[in-house]
């Protein structure tokens, strides 16, 4: 749900995809591994598991989790492992951004406002490009960013109650960078529904729109994930790299330019009288009085 103030440049096609890699990844050296506090992550062979990993906020996304979530897939990369599972720890997956980040906006400057727009950009594009397969095994809601981080991975696994949805209309934000991948994926009509009433749906119309792959009962959601991760393990790995290299590549120029149209958008909105008083109202628990402009 981060928004951006100004756009600092214009990048070529491609060129968006080259500054987050120049920026968020880097593989490790020998058997240097990170040390992560808001995530876990585990690796058994050739399967990676990455478990976000905030229970006690719901897994909500912070400026610390969106840097570690890019190291920790970097460290992947550069792992012997091919198949990466995401899920969360305790009853929700991801409940959007964390409520100290929403705080902040408030007295972020320009500068501070567009290095968490594109902070968070850099986050969504790394994993809807990721070189080896991605599954969310989606334990609970997932909502705003939450959302987009279930679904941008290539195949997203849900229990029957998780919870999907982008509600940031109703508090006078911009779901700018989740629509240029939400179009994609269901299509402008069903994209238009969940953006402009800023809904929340249930697994089974996930599913039905697209959104969500496979539905699994809570007690066997882990067990279809790593069925679903075997079947892509028996594949050959340079079929399976070189066809997410081409599915990204057919769209990559384009999403990049639109990365770049989202954040400036997303900059015209912190601007608003609506998006300050969104943003109070939601903190101060209490219904907005919105002025329109």
């Amino acid at each position: 749900m981060l928004c951006a103030f100004v756009v600092a440049r214009v990048f070529r096609p491609g060129a968006f995809l080259r500054f987050q890699f120049h920026e968020a990844t880097g593989n490790l050296e020998g058997d240097e591994r990170m040390s992560f506090i808001t995530l876990h992550l585990e690796s058994s062979g050739e399967l990676a598991t990455i478990t976000l990993n905030r229970p006690e906020k719901r897994n909500a996304i912070s400026s610390e989790m969106i840097a570690e979530l890019l190291s920790a897939f970097a460290e992947v990369e550069a792992s012997p492992a091919r198949v990466v599972i995401l899920t969360g720890a305790g009853k929700a997956f991801c409940s959007g951004m964390d409520l100290e980040a929403l705080k902040a906006l408030a007295t972020q400057s320009p500068a501070e406002q567009l290095q968490d727009a594109r902070r968070l950009a850099r986050m969504f594009r790394r994993i809807w490009s990721f070189p080896k397969p991605t599954i969310a095994a989606v334990n609970g809601p997932a909502i705003a960013g939450g959302c987009g981080i279930a679904t941008l991975c290539d195949f997203t696994i849900a229990v029957p109650e998780a919870k999907f949805g982008y509600p940031e209309v109703r508090i006078g934000f911009l779901p700018a960078v989740v629509s240029i991948f939400l179009v994609r994926q269901i299509g402008e009509k069903q994209a238009r529904d969940l953006l402009l009433t800023g809904k929340t749906i249930d697994a089974s119309e996930a599913y039905r729109l697209g959104l969500i792959t496979q539905i699994a009962p809570a007690a066997e959601l882990m067990k279809a994930t790593q069925d679903l991760a075997s079947t892509l393990l028996a594949s050959s790995p340079a079929s399976l790299r070189m066809t997410k290299k081409l599915l990204c590549d057919f769209a990559a120029p384009e999403i990049d330019r639109e990365l770049e149209f989202a954040i400036a958008e997303s900059a015209q909105i912190r601007s608003t009288p609506d998006f300050r008083e969104g943003l109070a109202s939601f903190l101060e628990k209490r219904a907005p009085r919105w002025s329109g402009k």
